[in-house]
């Protein structure tokens, strides 16, 4: 697949032939809350021990959401103070996922802040960006670690108990779910697409909304949920630091149309 090019933002109806709907997620939260962690592990199967903290980044890779193709775009996010200069990607963004370590309260403190933002931006959008909030590192709820009599020690960690995320979630209307980047593929995959089915829904949930008026003439429109994501163009947002945001498009490695991905840079994947 060739890569895209970006311009600026176009209205359009009709989804081109032989090109996949556009799903754009923005992965937001606090520094050490696993936001690359969950971003590598969806678009590699692998999970990375050490990444740069302060490089902001847009992948995508082309997936296939309930046999439907899609071209899912993430945005790996590196806000320095939090929400207060979300402006540059709210516009972009599809569908949000708002991400925080289970042990570590202050990073939950900082998602309630990002999910209180966007809320604030979405609401009365049609369709509005679905909010997804993610506590990561479950793995980290009981931590064996070995001491000098060679003896196994779990330690109990967790700062943030499920019932604060669900809490928090039911308050705002917001998906929840608890991952681990570090042992899980198939759970952590399933938050991205289930993003992408909250973007179809809302964006069905819209068109319900808007009256129909069809010519006698003509024959009757289909709305296929693919034709719900529009593969309009957005302008990509001004990265939070100096660092150029890439976009790296995906190439079909077979006929079944399996997720791929080029290399990410800035990171060590084992």
């Amino acid at each position: 697949m060739m890569s895209i090019m970006f311009g600026k933002a176009r209205t359009c109806n009709i989804v081109p032939e032989h090109e996949p709907a556009e799903c754009n997620i923005v992965v937001l939260g606090a520094m050490g809350s696993g936001k690359s962690a969950l971003t590598v592990k969806f678009l590699t199967k692998r999970f990375i021990s050490e990444y740069d903290p302060n490089l902001e980044d847009t992948y995508s890779s082309e997936e296939m959401v309930d046999q439907q193709p899609v071209l899912v775009k993430v945005m790996d996010t590196a806000d320095q103070d939090g929400p207060v200069n979300c402006e540059r990607y709210l516009a972009w963004a599809s569908a949000f996922l708002i991400v925080y370590s289970i042990d570590n309260r202050l990073s939950f403190e900082v998602c309630q802040q990002y999910v209180e933002a966007v809320t604030l931006y979405t609401k009365g959008l049609h369709p509005e960006a679905p909010i997804i909030l993610v506590g990561n590192k479950v793995d980290m709820e009981r931590y064996s670690c070995g001491t000098d009599f060679g003896l196994r020690l779990s330690l109990y960690l967790r700062q943030v108990n499920k019932t604060d995320g669900a809490t928090l979630a039911a308050r705002f209307g917001c998906l929840f779910f608890e991952v681990s980047a570090c042992l899980d593929f198939v759970s952590v995959q399933n938050l991205f697409y289930e993003a992408v089915r909250e973007v179809r829904r809302e964006a069905e949930r819209s068109l319900s909304l808007r009256p129909l008026y069809i010519s006698e003439d003509k024959a009757p429109i289909s709305l296929s949920s693919a034709s719900l994501l529009s593969p309009c163009y957005k302008e990509l947002p001004t990265p939070a630091t100096a660092k150029l945001v890439t976009v790296k498009s995906s190439r079909a490695q077979s006929k079944r149309r399996a997720p791929t991905l080029t290399l990410l840079k800035g990171f060590k994947i084992f």
